[in-house]
């Protein structure tokens, strides 16, 4: 489970609200919407935006998103729920021991650069038959490799 890839970066807070208004509103443009944009809006919604409740709201919300540009959500393709709430606790346990006084791009940048924030970090927990599955694209399902 080596990556050797490098995290694209955000330049400023803007880019981020950028990022985390343009899902909420559907106004992000496909190529947008990368691994590091879903953290990164992740982040944006729990910090900013206190009317959105990330674990009841966000699936409806990347839903309609996916919608929006020509996607679908199906049992192959579009939402995935247990990725999306995994990383919603992602976000809130680095959050949690992150210094509260930091900008956000500082926070987004950092979680960016942590290991939550890899795009390999979930197969630390669910081995890829498991998170890759039916079951765990249309609702929760706990790890089978390690616990959370």
């Amino acid at each position: 489970m080596t990556e050797t890839y490098e995290p694209r970066l955000f330049a400023d807070d803007a880019a981020i609200a950028h990022i985390g208004e343009g899902l909420i509103a559907c106004t992000l443009t496909r190529p947008e919407w990368t691994h590091e944009a879903h953290l990164a809006a992740c982040t944006y919604i729990i910090l900013a935006r206190p009317d959105i409740v990330p674990e009841r709201d966000l699936p409806a919300i990347i839903r309609r998103f996916n919608e929006s540009v020509g996607g679908v959500n199906s049992d192959s393709e579009g939402y995935h729920e247990t990725i999306t709430q995994l990383h919603i606790r992602a976000v809130r346990g680095f959050l949690a021991r992150t210094d509260a006084g930091l900008k956000l791009v500082d926070k987004v940048n950092a979680l960016l650069q942590a290991p939550e924030g890899r795009r390999d970090w979930p197969l630390r927990f669910y081995s890829r038959e498991r998170l890759f599955s039916k079951e765990a694209r249309l609702g929760w399902v706990e790890p089978d490799l390690a616990a959370l």
